[in-house]
């Protein structure tokens, strides 16, 4: 059973995109090819400056919206500490 990625890009305006994923290198490769989601597909290129694993989508989707909701301060917060 493939383990889920919830996960944060910085973009080339400095913007942070929040997404998930069961398999992370594929899905940083679509980003960066201009596949992986509209938002990014016009901000790039765009690297991968935080990830964490949930054992299910359900887990991963909760996390994302809990990190969706958090500032952009906390959220910057959580990718200094990841480093």
């Amino acid at each position: 059973m493939k383990s889920w990625s919830v996960y944060i890009l910085r973009c080339s305006d400095g913007t942070l995109y929040t997404g998930i994923t069961n398999d992370l290198n594929k899905r940083i490769e679509s980003h960066a090819n201009g596949q992986g989601s509209k938002y990014t597909r016009s901000r790039l290129p765009v690297d991968l400056v935080y990830d964490e694993q949930a054992e299910n989508r359900s887990e991963a989707t909760q996390r994302e919206l809990e990190i969706k909701k958090l500032s952009r301060k906390e959220k910057m917060k959580m990718v200094r500490a990841w480093k």
